[in-house]
């Protein structure tokens, strides 16, 4: 009988989802939530046949680029694995994207084929105008009247297409995807990660968490353009045979999870802010026993928590307490939640506030921060299961190399370092030295234990007019965790006597009251109090001003992963930012 995963020990990722296919026909590998639509990874893997029997027709070969724009759905995991058995390079796009920066990327990447849905063609064929090596546009949902359909794609396949031959001639050192960095300080950058870079980022991540077998549960919501989402749901899924869940919509996640039952969670901070701020009012709005109860248990679990984590004995009556709460409050809660079965949650991308974590702890959903970037395939450090430190985002995995640079910045040399920007040696050159340390952009702090701390991005430190360093995001992120209204926050003072911010409001915590409401007004400025208690006095936060309307993820103002486009932000509303400082002027 073959080994159950030895698909983790494969040289590429074509080569692992061949084991896998092999080693598990009949297991589940892509769903839809509900149930109705399911692909076996032997269904998947006569897809991915086709599928790259029909590129191939294209003319799609070996260092092509096959795009993808889609919602998280099941056909991009079947074209994304057939590219690259072609040895095809995939690159998706972000559904927020402007027309001029989808014309940068398929511009930039030389793109021929885009494989794309109805609601994206628009966008697509706008940006085709300035793109002249895209050849051919196939829409997933289509009727053909306005592009090639897949099963079209499918149909163009010859009968003796070498296909084994193709993907075995696809080696560790040829590019697997290019991720394109989210932009906040200029166009979108192309970075290029191998085979051999996401395959070691994958038994990277095995010798750190081992996988228990195959059959994991994962959902997929998050934008497959980011690293950590292709990353976690695709690239990782496929060596431990795992059944992936594709979730349209991700605002739908909290409510799909019942359905997924997901052994493994990967979100980002605002997810985990939110799913708190929900079961807080969800309780507030329960009888009073019932929110008593819940209070008091969160409280209790929260004093265990932080003994536990540093070391300290438990009381044994708090023991008791908390060991009750847990079989009588908490375990009927995660059921409710869908996360009875969950075996790791994961949170990445940006800070997650402290009191976030020790929430979830609490409840029994221990949350485990990590950090990496598109340059590392995704990660670089992660809070061990055994002893995680909260406030850090852990240790280096195993074969990465973490160290400071005298400024503090954090270097990283991993084998799952990316060979390079594309069409840009110059930045590729600065970013890593001629030893393969990469230059992150993180100011990053190492304790006595080898455990790091994000201070913030180098490039987006508040230096004020004292010349105090401080880090806005760690701001930022107190004054969200402070309210359920707040649904953005910038913080603005470099080279200023004192910090200000910018806060926009959560359209469903609103729900109807009028923005204008001076009493609104009030309980923002009591969060924003609540933050500054938690803040060093020079850090705090003096004047606020509340901002209509909505960002959103790939507009103006944050990038499709929610960080703030600080540059765009500060020209945008310069005379907002001004009037707060004129008071004492």
């Amino acid at each position: 009988m073959a080994e159950p995963m030895r698909a983790l020990g494969a040289e590429t990722v074509c080569e692992a989802f061949q084991l896998t296919v092999a080693d598990h026909p009949d297991l589940t590998a892509l769903r839809m939530p509900g149930g109705e639509w399911e692909l076996s990874w032997s269904e998947y893997g006569e897809r991915v046949r086709r599928t790259a029997a029909g590129l191939s027709a294209l003319g799609v070969g070996a260092g092509d680029v096959v795009a993808t724009m889609l919602t998280n759905r099941p056909e991009f995991h079947w074209v994304d694995t057939a590219a690259m058995h072609l040895g095809a390079i995939g690159v998706s796009i972000y559904n927020t994207f402007p027309v001029t920066q989808v014309e940068h990327l398929l511009r930039d990447c030389e793109c021929g084929t885009v494989v794309t849905e109805s609601q994206f063609l628009p966008a697509i064929l706008s940006a085709r105008q300035g793109a002249p090596a895209l050849r051919q546009v196939i829409v997933v949902d289509g009727d053909g009247s306005e592009g090639m359909t897949l099963e079209e794609l499918e149909g163009l396949g010859r009968p003796g297409f070498p296909f084994e031959e193709t993907w075995r001639s696809v080696g560790a050192d040829d590019v697997l995807t290019l991720i394109y960095t989210s932009g906040t300080t200029g166009p979108p950058k192309g970075v290029q990660l191998t085979h051999r870079n996401m395959m070691s980022m994958v038994r990277m991540w095995e010798e750190f968490v081992p996988t228990p077998g195959p059959g994991a549960r994962i959902p997929s919501y998050l934008p497959m353009a980011h690293v950590a989402e292709r990353e976690f749901s695709h690239y990782q899924a496929i060596p431990r045979a795992a059944t992936v869940t594709t979730i349209a919509d991700h605002n739908q996640i909290i409510a799909a999870l019942p359905d997924v039952r997901p052994t493994a969670f990967l979100a980002v901070p605002r997810v985990w802010e939110k799913l708190k701020a929900g079961l807080e009012a969800g309780f507030g709005a329960a009888p009073a026993e019932e929110r008593e109860r819940f209070e008091r248990a969160v409280a209790a679990g929260v004093s265990r928590v932080r003994l536990e984590l540093a070391g300290d004995p438990v009381d044994p009556e708090l023991a008791a307490e908390t060991e009750a709460d847990e079989e009588q409050v908490f375990a009927p809660l995660r059921a409710a939640l869908g996360f009875d079965q969950l075996e790791g949650a994961i949170a990445g991308a940006a800070p997650t506030p402290p009191e976030v974590l020790e929430f979830f702890f609490a409840i029994g959903i221990p949350i485990y921060e990590v950090w990496g970037m598109s340059e590392t395939s995704a990660l670089v450090t992660a809070n061990p299961l055994e002893r995680p430190k909260i406030g850090t985002v852990g240790v280096p995995l195993p074969g990465a190399e973490v160290r400071l640079a005298e400024d503090g910045e954090v270097l990283v040399r991993a084998p799952n370092v990316m060979l390079g920007y594309l069409n840009a040696p110059a930045e590729t050159e600065r970013a890593i030295d001629p030893d393969g340390w990469l230059r992150t952009g993180d100011i990053g702090e190492l304790d006595d234990e080898g455990y790091l701390r994000i201070v913030d991005r180098k490039k987006e430190l508040i230096i004020n007019a004292a010349g105090k360093n401080m880090s806005p995001t760690n701001i930022e992120a107190r004054i969200r965790s402070a309210s359920p209204l707040i649904a953005q926050a910038v913080a603005i003072g470099d080279r200023r006597p004192y910090n200000v911010a910018l806060v926009t409001l959560e359209p469903d915590a609103l729900a109807g009251r009028d923005e204008d409401d001076p009493a609104l007004r009030e309980e923002i400025l009591d969060a924003v109090a609540r933050a500054n208690e938690q803040l060093a006095r020079v850090e705090q936060i003096k004047r606020v001003k509340v901002l209509p309307g909505e960002w959103l993820p790939g507009g103006d103002e944050l990038t499709p992963t929610l960080k703030p486009k600080r540059k765009v932000i500060a020209e945008k509303y310069s005379a907002e930012i001004e009037e707060l400082y004129e008071a004492d002027s």
